[in-house]
């Protein structure tokens, strides 16, 4: 697997757009300047290390079928294999899965955002599968109307409890990871964990208003998990802690 440093870590996290410094005139735009030179560089690192144990753990070869799903424009499974004939990304945007194919030469399959995920049983040697589940919490566009605690709460965790059994039913082997809940910082918004803590009106607001001031906009449409989630929701799988500075800063599933 190739390493990032330097411009190729924005390369890494797909380049996405909070990781832009903006003009550094005036002391918040500076701080918020170092804020994305401190995420762009351990986001990288620990991308690469993710990548580093999917190919350690799971040994992806030529002959193996693989799925991104969720894979976006396919830059992070482009950094993690040489592979491209065997590579599939799956995706909901057609705009990422064209550039998937275009700049990588990968399959690609568009994913409708139905239940059924559109792919035969055990149809995958690999599915890999990175900060994806934790965004899987029903239709988006009721989502984000639904400010009630435990209404959200219950379309969240049937939507992921149905991603993990779309996950084990097309693959034969699998490499799952979403952020951990407890982090001390918040990987969407980079607020302290406490938001997920709020209730969710509250959760809703403060990140509505911090988008507006802040150096990255979220929109509340993430559930985060717990160890004891990825276990019950990964029964045959091996749990799998990636830590950052001595926390816990992602869960991963992996069935080999």
């Amino acid at each position: 697997m190739s390493t990032a440093s330097g411009d190729n870590k924005l390369a890494v996290l797909g380049s996405p757009r909070w990781a832009v410094a903006t003009p550094e005139p005036g002391l918040l735009r500076r701080l918020g300047n170092l804020i994305r030179r401190v995420a762009v560089r351990s986001s990288a690192r620990c991308r690469i290390r993710r990548g580093r144990l999917f190919v350690e753990r799971l040994q992806p070869s030529a002959a193996d079928k693989i799925l991104d799903l969720g894979g976006g424009r396919g830059g992070y499974m482009a950094e993690i294999v040489p592979y491209r004939d065997n590579v599939t990304i799956a995706d909901v945007d057609p705009a990422m899965l064209e550039a998937a194919a275009r700049t990588y030469g990968f399959d690609t399959v568009r994913l409708d955002g139905s239940a059924k995920f559109p792919l035969p049983d055990r149809h995958y040697d690999l599915v890999f599968s990175s900060s994806v589940i934790e965004h899987i919490t029903g239709p988006k566009e009721l989502i984000f109307e639904l400010l009630d605690d435990a209404q959200f709460d219950a379309s969240a965790r049937a939507a992921q409890a149905n991603f993990a059994a779309e996950v084990r039913r097309i693959a034969k082997r699998y490499f799952v990871q979403t952020p951990y809940k407890y982090f001390p910082l918040e990987p969407h918004s980079f607020l302290p964990f406490l938001v997920v803590l709020l209730p969710r009106r509250w959760q809703v607001r403060l990140l509505d208003l911090a988008g507006r001031y802040w150096i990255k906009a979220v929109k509340p449409d993430f559930r985060l998990l717990t160890i004891k989630d990825m276990q019950a929701l990964f029964p045959d799988a091996e749990i799998v802690l990636e830590r950052y500075c001595g926390f816990v800063k992602s869960v991963v599933a992996i069935k080999t």
